[in-house]
């Protein structure tokens, strides 16, 4: 291919890109959508002479993704266990909706949704029977709990296999059954720990959208210890090590999808641009990361002959294709 060759950069998203810093979160001093649901102030716990978790402190709004990343025994299940009142703090205050879990334990608890980490569940059940059975314990009764379960059949697309005996479905059906439960009584805060392990590749995609989707109505706070599964589905992180709270984060953005480089035919640039827009699964139109979240880049087309004010300096490159400098009239 002789000439100048544009370059199109594209990127194949289903989410507009934000522009990144450093590697690819921003310091931030807190959440940026409004109430917080669930409060947690110098949470401390102990076990004998061993503190697993030392003076960690963040909040979860109402409709935002909250991710605690951190290693394996960094205290993420720990902190989780007590905002879902399965352990009592050792000292500091934990809030759900306003209600402390330790003096107000009842009314906190019945505004979470917990999802454990490996989906424990009832294999002998079927889907159904199960979701009625979770609503019960939850306190759901008649026209209420009817609704509960349909609610979260509809939303977790679990229509297809309610007379299904759980044992038998794939872990990603078994997953989402998991979720149903915890949303049953539309709760405040939706807490997930590690809920993408075990998970093929395409399922842990579907799980990304589908708490995407759920943080439309609750607070979710999930935990992992990958940052990369943070970058795709959480708002803020809060970095965790040996027990403590190293900082917390507004991530820059996901990044969903592929990035792509193609290159055309000068005369044919715009041609290709066009017809790449037009095709499912690339958002956006021209620009440099516009909103829909692709670009393209077209360099700069070499000079055939001197730009206005200016003079040939020496060749830049003995090469077989020459490439002059250009210098200023008023460099002398």
């Amino acid at each position: 291919m002789t000439g100048s060759a544009p370059t199109l950069d594209l990127h194949l998203t289903d989410r507009p890109r934000r522009a990144s810093a450093g590697f690819g979160v921003a310091p931030a001093e807190g959440s940026r959508h409004g109430v917080a649901v669930a409060s947690v102030e110098r949470l401390g716990k102990r076990y004998g002479r061993r503190q697993a978790v030392d003076g960690v402190s963040f909040e979860v709004s109402e409709r935002e993704v909250v991710g605690l990343l951190g290693p394996n025994g960094s205290g993420k299940t720990t902190i989780l266990r007590v905002l879902t009142g399965y352990l009592r703090p050792s000292e500091g205050t934990v809030r759900i909706d306003g209600f402390d879990v330790v003096r107000d334990g009842q009314q906190a608890r019945a505004r979470v949704g917990y999802v454990p980490e490996n989906a424990p569940l009832y294999g002998h059940m079927r889907v159904d029977e199960f979701l009625h059975f979770m609503g019960r314990l939850r306190g759901l009764r008649g026209p209420a709990l009817r609704r509960g379960v349909e609610s979260a059949r509809a939303r977790l697309a679990l229509e297809p296999v309610g007379d299904a005996v759980i044992g038998r479905l794939s872990r990603g059906y078994r997953q989402r059954v998991s979720i149903a439960q915890a949303v049953l009584n539309e709760p405040k805060l939706l807490v997930l720990d590690e809920p993408t392990n075990g998970l093929d590749p395409r399922q842990v995609i579907e799980l990304r959208g589908l708490l995407r989707t759920l943080a439309r109505d609750s607070a979710v706070l999930v935990t992992s210890h990958i940052l990369a599964e943070m970058e795709r589905v959480a708002d803020r992180v809060a970095i965790l090590l040996d027990g403590r709270l190293l900082t917390v984060h507004h991530l820059a953005g996901p990044r969903r999808g592929a990035s792509l480089r193609v290159r055309a035919r000068a005369d044919r640039a715009d041609e290709v641009a066009a017809a790449l827009s037009g095709l499912a699964g690339i958002d956006g139109r021209g620009g440099s990361w516009p909103a829909g979240g692709w670009r393209w880049r077209r360099p700069a087309q070499r000079r055939t002959s001197p730009p206005p004010c200016a003079l040939p300096a020496s060749p830049a490159s003995r090469r077989s294709r020459r490439r002059l400098t250009w210098r200023s009239c008023s460099s002398g």
